[in-house]
């Protein structure tokens, strides 16, 4: 898979926006020529094909992919609203994680690009003794952050930040959520704030602000 890159996308807690924002640079790379697929890790609270999955197609302009319909790009789907691991054992199931990275190098053998959202924060666990972190750590992608300007997320920032130094996940770009807006004292001193420590602690990685839609 020369040429292709696997990027994976996570948040700083569950609702910041993960799902819009895997869209969102889906049509960035687009843009720049590139073809793109999206990937979800595991989907939780619903059933079928995963809803993320069908708000990035939609935010894509696509319709749904063979690839989807046939659940490469999301083989784990469950009812109940709550983290993968307890999702799965109420349903009696495994998350097959071996499974799940080899869908991902299917969908690599096609595309340029494969964005894989994740489910939560960095730290949900997948099953009873491993983590996003710890699958994040395995595979070697690198990592999409994506915050927001609301009270706390700087807090939550820098600790997914360092958790990523202390385990060696290279980050590839914050994505700065200005959704909801709320105080816009505290959104544009996060933002700067956050600006600014990416230039400073992690010089290769992009800053990257995501209009409101």
């Amino acid at each position: 898979m020369k040429n292709k890159q696997i990027i994976f996308i996570s948040g700083i807690d569950t609702d910041v926006g993960k799902t819009i924002a895997t869209g969102f640079y889906a049509n960035k790379l687009s843009a720049q020529g590139l073809s793109v697929m999206t990937q979800k890790l595991v989907q939780t609270g619903c059933q079928g094909i995963a809803d993320d999955i069908q708000t990035h197609r939609k935010i894509q302009n696509l319709p749904l992919q063979q690839c989807d319909l046939d659940g490469t790009t999301c083989r784990h789907v469950f009812g109940y609203p709550c983290s993968p691991h307890l999702a799965a054992k109420l349903e009696q199931r495994e998350i097959n994680l071996a499974q799940i990275t080899e869908d991902t190098r299917t969908l690599a053998l096609h595309y340029d690009v494969v964005l894989i959202e994740g489910a939560g924060g960095l730290a949900v666990p997948l099953n009873e003794n491993f983590t996003t972190l710890d699958y994040l750590v395995q595979q070697g992608y690198p990592l999409i952050l994506v915050t927001s300007g609301k009270l706390g997320s700087l807090n939550h920032t820098l600790l997914s930040l360092e958790v990523c130094q202390t385990r060696g996940i290279p980050l590839h770009t914050l994505i700065y959520n200005q959704y909801p807006q709320i105080d816009p004292i505290i959104e544009q001193n996060s933002q700067d704030y956050l600006r600014e420590h990416i230039n400073r602690h992690f010089p290769k990685a992009e800053f990257l602000v995501m209009d409101v839609v």
